[in-house]
């Protein structure tokens, strides 16, 4: 483990994985040693290992995951060793495959793959899934420095919409945080949607975001901009949820004014521009904060399509006080209110993308059921994949959910 360390922070950022790939090909006297990327979507792999001048004009070799070993251990998080073609097996002799998880705090970065002489024992086997800390810790702290892992995942070009959007995201989308997990997933329309979720773990409690601003393409994106600065911003000063959401609406409405004294003089044709034509610059969200000691959960629906929550087998929407969305009126009020958050609840935030192409409430209810067993990474993923096929990969709406799993009675 300290060698495989030292290697990776000796190494340039952009060659930290190839160096490790090197240095477990010399510890464990492997054939090969390659590392494997998951794409935004989690349908696809690329290699990365030794490949340091990639990221250029060359398009990444997606592998795709559904039906072969990689799905397998990536939806697992367990190891994989080969059992065939392992030659003289009774003798120990022969090429074996191993493909190991790549997995911080519950994020799958992507997939460690190894061919060595003979089959692994157990103390192989505990030191290979040393090296996937290790490169998990390498992907984490070398990709602020490097566009290669960024790179690795894009397996398609994003639009400058896309590219507005992404940036927002948190860096992982799923974060296993002791007894309780959070994971977000999103498939952006081909024209971007505009929504946004976010998270946050601070002193006393959990911060939960999830946005969607009305338009499509790069407006859309710059109204998500607005919104998520204006609560980061707001929830950074020590604010509360209440005067997060003020400041999302005073950022939404100030963006609009802007916009409209671009091409307008006077004040009170820009109120009555507004009033005409304030819903362009709409954003609708939901702001969630949950206290770690006690459990305690407040929440606000600023004209937001209502949660969804998982309890006990059943499904029930979370109705709550409707508050105008941000960027309607300048002296728009929001009310923080309980949510009654269970141990062994799991709870999903939407956008109106997850329920138009079902067609019917039911069909996403089901989905939530069937998939309760499954890790949040894996349901929240499954949701946002479902939508993809009722509309034939092409959805006319951004599709997003933000899953929380809070924790069981035994936990």
């Amino acid at each position: 483990m300290s060698d495989l360390l030292a290697a990776v922070q000796e190494a340039q950022p952009v060659k930290s994985v190839a160096v490790l790939a090197r240095v477990l090909r010399e510890q464990l006297s492997a054939e090969e040693v390659t590392f494997l990327i998951t794409d935004f979507a989690g349908d696809a792999v690329v290699r990365l290992t030794g490949s340091t001048e990639q990221g250029g004009s060359i398009a990444p070799e997606p592998i795709a995951l559904p039906g072969t070993v990689y799905e397998q251990v990536i939806r697992s998080q367990q190891t994989w060793v080969s059992t065939e073609g392992l030659g003289d097996a009774e003798a120990g002799r022969g090429d074996t495959k191993v493909v190991a998880p790549v997995t911080d705090r519950g994020d799958a970065i992507g997939l460690l793959e190894l061919t060595l002489p003979t089959p692994p024992d157990r103390d192989t086997l505990e030191r290979i899934t040393e090296a996937t800390r290790v490169l998990a810790y390498a992907v984490v702290v070398n990709r602020r420095f490097t566009d290669l892992y960024e790179w690795g995942r894009r397996t398609t070009r994003m639009s400058l919409a896309a590219e507005i959007q992404h940036r927002l995201l948190p860096e992982s989308y799923t974060c296993e945080a002791g007894p309780f997990i959070i994971a977000g997933s999103l498939e952006p329309a081909a024209d971007v949607g505009g929504d946004t979720f976010d998270y946050i773990l601070n002193g006393h409690g959990l911060n939960m975001t999830l946005t969607d601003a009305m338009g499509h393409n790069v407006r859309a994106a710059q109204l998500a901009t607005v919104v998520l600065a204006a609560v980061r911003n707001a929830r950074r000063a020590g604010l509360r949820l209440v005067a997060q959401a003020e400041a999302a609406n005073a950022a939404v409405f100030n963006h609009a004014v802007h916009e409209h004294r671009a091409v307008l003089d006077q004040t009170a044709q820009v109120t009555t521009a507004l009033a005409k034509h304030g819903a362009q610059a709409m954003v609708t969200g939901q702001l969630l904060w949950v206290e770690f000691d006690t459990g305690r959960a407040l929440f606000i629906n600023a004209g937001h399509v209502w949660p969804l929550l998982l309890r006990n087998g059943h499904v029930d929407e979370v109705i709550p006080v409707v508050d105008l969305p941000f960027g309607v009126s300048a002296n728009a009020e929001y009310h923080a209110q309980s949510l009654d958050l269970r141990p062994g609840d799991r709870l999903f935030l939407l956008t109106d993308g997850m329920l138009e192409p079902h067609g019917h409430e039911q069909v996403l209810h089901r989905l939530i059921r069937e998939t309760g067993t499954l890790h949040p990474r894996e349901a929240a993923r499954a949701l946002t994949q479902s939508v993809m096929q009722a509309s034939d990969s092409n959805p006319r709406d951004d599709a997003t959910v933000l899953c929380l799993d809070w924790p069981s009675p035994e936990k």
